[in-house]
């Protein structure tokens, strides 16, 4: 098995690859199809067998993530991590992140947190269940902006451990950048803002979601599942799937989403340095 970075040659094939999984790999794809940046492209890796065909991709930059075929693909990629360094996390399937781990982890800082088991889920039409139409939903306005970066940095406190507003100067500038992009949704229930969320990567298969936050004091009211059954009416219209996922322990979390019909498809593993 031998790994070599992402090319004009061999970029069909792994698009290809990816779409075997689409709501596991939909962050790969992602990059591979929108982000142009010359340092993502470098980031970007391909495991090849004997034959040439693909049985990996993988991105090493401050995120780290991988979809493997197998063993021998796990340990090709590990060879280039390694000598990789400054990841924020390490994300991906979650037998193939373990297995990844172990190969590598002599070589680096101890995790300050492992998410073990998270469940990626989706939802087609076909499945969105009937919600309370009372919550108005839409994109987030620019004027919006302070709140939303302050309920996402609520949000990613507690999921992933660190304040963006101290560690990321850039944080507020780039929730500032997704609202004039149509990216970030709002609910809205008696002129206040009482849901929170954003649409990730996406791909021709699905988009993402992230960032799903109900403020603490309105939590408890219906407000989340009508919010997030409207928001995902909406975006239906605009995508064929929605892909989330979530911390297997976050037993309120994946309530709200099973109530609004999403369904588990697999399950990730998140290292946090």
């Amino acid at each position: 098995m031998r790994t070599e970075r992402l090319s004009n040659a061999n970029e069909r094939d792994a698009l290809a690859y990816l779409a075997r999984a689409p709501y596991v790999n939909v962050f790969l794809t992602y990059l591979i199809l929108f982000d142009l940046a010359p340092s993502t492209r470098n980031a970007l890796y391909v495991a090849l067998d004997d034959d040439g065909h693909i049985r990996g991709v993988a991105y090493f930059a401050r995120q780290i993530a991988l979809a493997a075929d197998d063993p021998a693909t796990i340990e090709a990629f590990a060879r280039v991590g390694a000598n990789h360094h400054g990841e924020r996390m390490i994300v991906g399937p979650r037998a193939e992140i373990a297995a990844y781990w172990d190969l590598v982890r002599h070589k680096h800082e101890r995790p300050h947190a492992i998410r073990e088991r998270q469940f990626v889920m989706m939802l087609d039409r076909s499945m969105l269940q009937t919600y309370d139409r009372s919550v108005v939903v839409r994109r987030a306005r620019i004027e919006e902006w302070p709140a939303v970066a302050d309920n996402s940095a609520s949000m990613i406190a507690i999921e992933l451990e660190y304040d963006p507003m101290r560690s990321s100067p850039e944080f507020t500038s780039n929730v500032r950048a997704m609202i004039d992009r149509g990216l970030w949704w709002v609910g809205e229930s008696l002129g206040r803002l009482c849901f929170f969320c954003n649409v990730g990567p996406w791909s021709p298969q699905t988009a993402q979601l992230q960032g799903i936050w109900t403020p603490p004091e309105l939590r408890g009211k219906g407000l989340a599942t009508a919010s997030l059954g409207a928001i995902c009416d909406r975006l239906l219209e605009l995508t064929p799937t929605l892909s989330l996922y979530v911390n297997d322990f976050n037993e309120k979390a994946v309530a709200l989403y099973e109530r609004v019909g999403f369904k588990t498809v697999s399950e990730f593993q998140t290292l946090l340095f």
